[in-house]
């Protein structure tokens, strides 16, 4: 089968196209069909090891797993003698346990592994987008719980990360202020924010509104420079502890004082198959839908992988998989 490899460390081009061995499903496995598989700021910070901690778990020379990719979208091609939850030809989406793998003709993964069957009025590119993004907004605007009510304001609202979390937050019955660039303003409008701010205008924390929870979906902002926009408990909640390193000191001092404070992205105890079927019971009914910026074939997942390292992408950029012989 075709995949996207990589066999060090290293900017995008280190990315290539290569034949390699189609896997083979175990008893409990199935055997999917990738047809859409998305790149993310994950698999760049996979790719070049960074942070530097990342190659404890990747390998601490070369990468062990040589094809990147979390989330994707397909169908069912084989199953292991086990399998019980899924048929052949199942339309499916979902996510790899390890976030790796996904850039690939084929991908297995146990049936018991986050994934669903894709709704009848959801694409295979739609739903690539769909898992990652999502859940880690759940994970960090969850444990802010009960939502309904509270005045959110989400800055990156135009990202993965963002546009998710726009739409969970009004899912969850929550008053939403988005902060995103000129451009993406109609787009996180059209995803239900009641209150729009244009960073290239206007500096939110210079205003006189004060919100019940500052969630940075970018990792772009720091809780000092936010917590005067905060109310009194007020939460601020980051989806990514590696962009600002005094988060993690933050969030351990603001435990204790309780004013005002710094939550980090740690899972919120929450099954991720749970949230998978979450979210294809909100996209069945129109609730959410993943926002897709640019697809690739991924005989072009360098330049994927290049646009994606701009940080200009709003939502989901999509590799699609080619599996015609010619």
């Amino acid at each position: 089968m075709r995949a996207a490899i990589y066999q060090r460390y290293g900017p995008p081009e280190v990315e290539h196209l290569a034949e390699v061995e189609r896997p083979v499903p175990k008893d409990d496995e199935i055997l999917i069909k990738v047809h859409a598989a998305t790149v993310n700021r994950t698999d760049c910070g996979h790719r070049r090891a960074r942070p530097f901690f990342f190659r404890l778990f990747l390998g601490l020379l070369r990468p062990k797993v040589q094809i990147l990719g979390g989330e994707f979208a397909g169908e069912v091609d084989t199953l292991g003698p086990s399998v019980t939850k899924f048929k052949s030809g199942d339309r499916v989406f979902g996510m790899t346990t390890d976030g790796r793998r996904a850039h690939a003709q084929f991908l297995c993964l146990s049936e018991k592994a986050p994934l669903a069957i894709i709704p009848a009025n959801v694409s295979f590119n739609e739903a690539a987008g769909v898992c990652i993004g999502a859940i880690q907004a759940l994970t960090c605007l969850r444990p802010q719980a009960p939502l309904k009510g509270q005045k959110i304001l989400i800055y990156g609202a135009s990202g993965s990360i963002g546009t998710a979390a726009v739409q969970l937050a009004k899912f969850y019955e929550s008053h939403v202020t988005a902060v995103c660039n000129t451009k993406n303003l109609e787009i996180v409008r059209s995803l239900g924010a009641d209150v729009t701010i244009d960073y290239t205008v206007e500096d939110f924390t210079k205003n006189a509104e004060r919100y019940d929870i500052i969630f940075d979906a970018v990792g772009k902002h720091s809780f000092l420079r936010c917590r005067h926009s905060l109310v009194h408990g007020g939460i601020f909640a980051v989806a990514d502890m590696g962009y600002m390193w005094q988060n993690p000191f933050l969030g351990l001092a603001t435990s204790i004082f309780r004013a005002k404070r710094v939550k980090l992205p740690f899972s919120s105890h929450s099954d991720p198959v749970d949230d998978v079927l979450l979210l294809q019971g909100l996209m069945e009914t129109g609730k959410y839908r993943a926002v897709i910026d640019r697809c690739y074939p991924l005989e072009e997942v360098v330049q994927a992988n290049r646009y994606v390292e701009t940080e200009q992408k709003t939502g989901n950029v999509v590799l699609t998989i080619d599996h015609d012989p010619s």
